[in-house]
């Protein structure tokens, strides 16, 4: 079985190598500084995972898929950035910022139809499967971007809503990651369904996590600045909590609407909500939550018919993505 290093350095090697047309420049230029600037590439890994349970022969075949997945998770970004007005993403100037708005659009759109084609190269006994899960998982994350821009003018949005649209916008790519590598490597369908389970729920915690971080991360690890979603008043996991256990909402909602436009204002802003969240503990509550998501990520292929190297190897992955947040 291929070791979790060597799928290291093959998704190094995979995007060192990645090329997109040169010409016009400022139209590929974006796509490559994205790729460039890096990330975790949790999606190509756990898909070269999935598939190294069942194959070890590491062609086109399931290299391009994997290079699609993080493709794909990188127009999301681009396109988020603008929708979020990020300025930093891991640490340096998004797209927009760099360049402008019209051009982060199109070259995002470019991107979008990059990752397909590269999907299109699954193997031609797959290629349907492959396909149309990941057509409906693209358009998946679509509808969850869609939900989190309409919670932006609901004074209220219950976990219940904000669970569906996390799994939509964050939990489905990571599963439909998991999956396609177990489609493509040849494993039966339960553990297809299973590995598919397994990064679905990986995917909340992860979600979780990464709000968490937003506001007690730092900066430096994190990548972006801390509190973007208290300067902007996005609704995170730990806003929704919040308001679910405050007995003042109304209290809660006026420091959430603080004014953050000069950099004492933002200071001041994240400093009174981050209160807000440990008197309620609700810093506690995410961390319980990001626990309880990871368990039930390692259930799901508990009885899959993964072998218990097999589950171990995923308990491991689960362990470096999550533990950041611990």
């Amino acid at each position: 079985m291929i070791t979790e290093s060597q799928i290291d350095l093959i998704v190094k090697d995979m995007f060192r190598g990645i090329s997109f047309t040169s010409e016009p420049q400022g139209l590929y230029d974006p796509l490559r500084y994205m790729i460039e600037i890096g990330g975790k590439r949790i999606r190509p890994k756990l898909c070269l995972t999935a598939y190294s349970f069942f194959n070890d022969n590491f062609g086109e075949e399931i290299l391009s898929p994997a290079a699609a997945l993080e493709v794909f998770h990188s127009f999301t970004l681009m396109h988020d950035d603008i929708m979020d007005r990020s300025p930093l993403r891991r640490g340096v100037p998004t797209v927009w910022t760099r360049w402008n708005e019209s051009t982060a659009i199109l070259s995002g759109d470019v991107m979008l139809i990059d990752a397909y084609k590269r999907m299109a190269r699954a193997p031609q006994h797959v290629h349907d499967k492959v396909m149309n899960l990941f057509f409906k998982t693209t358009v998946e994350v679509c509808e969850g971007q869609q939900y989190d821009m309409d919670f932006e003018s609901k004074d209220m949005v219950t976990m219940e809503e904000y669970d569906k649209m996390i799994g939509l916008k964050t939990a489905v790519l990571i599963a439909c990651s998991a999956k396609t590598g177990a489609l493509i490597g040849g494993a039966p369908d339960k553990i297809c369904d299973a590995l598919y389970n397994y990064g679905y729920q990986l995917g909340m915690a992860f979600q979780i996590a990464d709000d968490y971080l937003d506001a007690f991360g730092d900066e430096k690890v994190f990548g972006k600045p801390i509190g973007g979603d208290i300067v902007n008043s996005k609704k995170s996991w730990l806003t929704v909590r919040a308001l679910e256990k405050s007995s003042d909402k109304k209290g809660f909602m006026e420091a959430f609407a603080l004014p953050a436009r000069s950099d004492a204002q933002k200071a001041a802003k994240i400093s009174t909500v981050r209160q807000l969240y440990i008197t309620l503990g609700v810093d506690r509550d995410a961390k319980d939550e990001i626990l309880h998501f990871t368990a039930r990520a390692m259930k799901a292929v508990e009885d899959s018919g993964l072998t218990r190297r097999q589950i171990d190897e995923l308990d491991d992955f689960a362990e470096k993505l999550i533990g950041r947040a611990k």
